[in-house]
């Protein structure tokens, strides 16, 4: 199984994390982002988004972060993960939503105008960090995990991200739920960080 990778990724991070925690080996192909590579073979040609994370397992080609995730929980982790019935899978998939929009709009936002001066609207990034950071913290001061009462790929899609949001000039010091459910995460058997983490 190979990924098209950037270490400094927070959604290429979550494939890397959940890989580690399922104890699937990933061969990481890095892609040179600053010299372009994302916009040539091969990786244009699996994914025409020109974007990583791109996994490739066997015939299966998928970019996405989220979509990976579901992938590899459904074919190699379960339902512990991934869970089988539609309420649950629902809820799971609600938090998917939220890492794609929310977080990835607001912390993922405000990082990438801070460590590498993408072209973003940092006062709407932090506008719609000001949105969901509350309402996680609301979520994690009554439940241990996002969904289910358990670890699934929900807290795994959602966690980098806003464990990332201090590199995004964003202080999470006052969301004492967020920063234990942290704390729950990287407790998990085979948990692997990434810089900034």
């Amino acid at each position: 199984m190979k990924l098209y990778d950037l270490e400094p990724s927070g959604n290429c991070y979550k494939i890397r994390l959940f890989a580690s925690l399922l104890q699937i080996d990933l061969e990481l192909e890095a892609v040179d982002f600053l010299d372009g590579a994302h916009k040539r073979s091969p990786v244009i040609d699996l994914n025409p988004w020109g974007q990583v994370p791109v996994l490739v397992d066997g015939d299966v080609v998928l970019r996405d972060s989220q979509a990976i995730l579901v992938y590899l929980a459904r074919q190699y982790g379960g339902h512990a993960w991934w869970p089988e019935g539609a309420a649950q899978q629902g809820e799971v998939m609600q938090w998917l939503s939220t890492a794609a929009n929310e977080v990835q709009n607001g912390p993922g936002a405000a990082r990438l105008v801070d460590k590498f001066s993408a072209p973003l609207n940092k006062p709407q990034a932090l506008a719609v960090n000001e949105g969901i950071l509350p309402l996680l913290e609301s979520h994690l001061s009554q439940h241990n995990w996002l969904a289910l009462g358990r670890p699934t790929i929900a807290d795994i899609a959602v966690f980098p991200y806003v464990a990332l949001a201090h590199e995004g000039g964003i202080d999470l010091s006052s969301y004492t739920a967020i920063l234990t459910w942290f704390e729950r995460i990287k407790s998990l058997d085979n948990y692997i960080p990434m810089s900034g983490i």
